[in-house]
């Protein structure tokens, strides 16, 4: 008998498996308070989601992109809207805008999905032309973490560049 899936969207149940897959917590809920994405809440680390409120699946990308870059000890213990005290937020944001674009491309979703018209402040189409013509803001800390590299570091260290990750998870 095969298992009843997480979600009833194709495309969220396929975004949640890959987010489960490394490790990332994506899970169903019901949920009764406001959320700053609309169907989306982070609770200790975990993604709860509540299909019924979901605007936008691609959205879960970039809220676990902020998961995915925050440090391997403090990830259990982000809620809400996952800020990092001490860190450079507009550094961690980059970063998960590149993680989420770089997940796009893995899952073979449109990066339209993660990067729709109602996003990032209006601008998205910048940042989709930016990645259309190499230019990726926050690579430089995604290769500080080991997570990508660079055309130039992926040739000198024999691994694939950018939007290839070597590793999806912060350690």
């Amino acid at each position: 008998m095969s298992e009843k899936p997480l979600f009833q969207s194709e495309l969220t149940g396929a975004i949640a498996e890959f987010l489960n897959g490394i490790g990332i917590r994506a899970m169903p809920a019901r949920l009764e308070a406001e959320t700053f994405l609309p169907g989306i809440m982070v609770k200790n680390g975990t993604l709860l989601v509540d299909e019924a409120k979901l605007l936008f699946p691609g959205d879960l990308l970039h809220e676990a992109g902020h998961l995915a870059v925050a440090p391997a000890a403090l990830r259990e213990t982000l809620s809400d809207e996952v800020i990092l005290p001490d860190f450079n937020l507009d550094a961690l944001e980059t970063q998960a805008i590149a993680w989420s674009y770089a997940a796009c491309l893995h899952l073979s979703i449109d990066p339209r999905v993660v990067f729709h018209e109602n996003g990032y402040k209006g601008n998205s189409e910048s940042l989709l032309l930016g990645f259309s013509l190499g230019v990726f803001p926050g690579l430089s800390g995604l290769e500080e973490n080991r997570m990508a590299y660079s055309e130039i570091k992926s040739r000198e260290i024999g691994v694939l560049p950018f939007p290839n990750m070597q590793k999806w998870l912060r350690d």
